[in-house]
């Protein structure tokens, strides 16, 4: 009979179950691994060898098989490190005691017997949880939050000595007993926001605008002159979002591991903004072994495309799949990876090349031709997936006296109180702007008089189906903002002039130019 020891091998940011199946058979001297091990794996034959020799554990003069079980899988991490070790040193009889049952074991060996981490430990900590373990072998890792995950026991061991040692009830876990009892482990944190809304001076209707993008997960679009603002809006949008919460913060976690990146913070949620000369693979991801790209790293918060127009084209009609799914799948010849990619889309853009299409104070030089042309860089579907369009105008610098000054937490306050209600509504994490439209239109059935409204705003606007849900979308995060039980005509109303009024601004200028 085959020693069988559990691991967690990983797909993406997706894991999935591994038995490790050791079994000494007759045969020339060595170890085979067999699986579809990439080289990453097959390597780790080598350092087994090392770890078993400093813990004095002898080899017989027979051949060693490692199967990685489902067969079919490409294995394409270290982890199994661990549970190869256990499973020969078990099947050599080194050890008596018996490996626990619905237990895992992650880790990489170093040649001394000690355990180390690698890229993707979080993200199999939570495979190992959702696959049902009650047990889970693990280096100790500083930097991750142990003490805000429940329902699995991990049990962290710095050698093959100590794994052992722990079968037979003979270690204490100072580790561990360290995680539990640390007294700033449970500790709330307070975020620290960069930027504030109280430092905005004017701008009332966009500030109005991004509060209802924040509470109902909306997509924005921003287009004005230089200088109008759009940037400082965007950089301060992250300040009103609601906090991470528990299985928000490990999926952001988990995505930065694979990606091998480190944030400063993960308690508020990721903003991201490259630059326009990126590449579609640094968007999407990508490469001969898939990562992350910055539609995954925005995962949970925001994708801010400043200048938005001066991205290849190409490049930012590869957002309609994520922005629609909340997922990128990668397909390589070595790998097939799923990334999570839930954002709130923010973009700016100038209204004409010379920048000044519509502003106050300077006249355009472009022509109607030239405007039309570099509008038309963002395509007609991409357009559609923005709920909010807004112009934004430049503004006085001088504060208007009757002007309420609000600050970021106090709506952030209203943005939260929102989004409680729309997951009392559609369910834990689904807000307004990505809840399925089947389940919206069931939870917000619409009056005759809102059907009439909505049935002449589109005829004569010649709104497409996907604008007309994301009118209702937003019509119904007005009222959640407003503390409605019901979608109100008002809030309807409000939400076709940010789809109707703002699209109209610059369109008539290029008219009259």
């Amino acid at each position: 009979m085959a020693t069988i020891v559990q691991s967690i091998g990983l797909r993406g940011i997706e894991g999935y179950k591994v038995q490790v199946e050791v079994q000494v058979v007759q045969g020339k001297e060595g170890i085979s691994i067999v699986g579809l091990p990439d080289a990453s794996v097959k390597e780790s034959k080598d350092r087994v060898l090392g770890a078993l020799a400093a813990n004095l554990c002898e080899l017989p003069e027979k051949r060693i098989i490692i199967n990685l079980s489902p067969s079919e899988q490409k294995k394409n991490s270290p982890l199994f490190d661990l549970a190869m070790a256990i499973g020969i040193m078990k099947e050599m009889r080194h050890f008596a005691y018996k490996i626990p049952e619905q237990a895992a074991f992650l880790g990489v060996l170093s040649l001394d017997g000690s355990i180390k981490s690698v890229e993707g430990m979080l993200p199999a900590i939570m495979a190992a949880k959702q696959a049902g373990y009650q047990t889970l072998y693990l280096p100790y890792i500083p930097d991750l939050p142990f003490q805000q995950m429940d329902g699995i026991r991990l049990i962290f061991v710095q050698t093959l000595k100590e794994v052992i040692q722990s079968f037979s009830s003979q270690m204490t876990f100072p580790l561990l007993q360290k995680v539990s009892s640390h007294p700033e482990s449970t500790a709330p944190i307070i975020p620290v926001y960069e930027k504030d809304f109280k430092d905005i001076i004017g701008l009332k209707q966009e500030k109005r605008a991004l509060e209802i993008a924040a509470a109902g997960a909306h997509h924005v679009l921003m287009s004005g002159p230089p200088g109008s603002g759009k940037s400082m809006l965007a950089e301060s949008f992250l300040s009103i979002l609601p906090p991470l919460t528990n299985h928000e913060l490990f999926e952001v976690m988990s995505i930065y591991q694979l990606a091998g990146i480190k944030k400063d913070t993960y308690s508020i949620p990721p903003f991201r903004s490259p630059h326009h000369t990126s590449s579609s693979i640094s968007l999407i991801g990508g490469g001969t072994h898939p990562k992350p790209g910055e539609v995954t790293l925005a995962h949970n918060g925001v994708l801010f495309l400043d200048e938005m127009t001066e991205f290849p084209k190409r490049t930012i009609d590869m957002l309609r799949q994520p922005l629609e799914s909340g997922k990128v799948t990668i397909s390589r010849a070595a790998l097939t990876a799923t990334y999570p990619s839930r954002f709130i889309l923010i973009g700016a853009m100038n209204p004409c090349p010379c920048g000044y299409l519509g502003a106050k104070n300077k006249y355009c030089t472009c022509s109607p031709k030239i405007i039309e042309t570099y509008q038309n860089r963002l395509s007609g579907p991409m357009r559609d997936r923005f709920d909010l369009l807004l112009f934004v105008q430049s503004t006085s610098i001088t504060l208007d006296p009757t002007q309420i000054i609000e600050t970021s937490e106090e709506i952030r306050k209203r943005v939260i109180k929102a989004r409680e209600r729309q997951y009392e509504r559609y369910g834990k994490g689904i807000c307004n702007g990505n809840a399925p439209n089947d389940l919206f239109l069931e939870k917000n059935p619409l009056n005759p008089q809102q059907r009439v409204m909505l049935q002449q705003w589109s005829s004569q606007e010649q709104f497409s189906h996907r604008v007309q849900m994301k009118i209702l979308k937003l019509a119904r995060t007005i009222s959640d903002l407003q503390e409605e039980e019901n979608m109100t005509n008002a809030s309807l109303w409000e939400a076709v002039t940010f789809r109707r009024n703002e699209a109209k601004k610059v369109t008539q200028k290029v008219q009259v130019n």
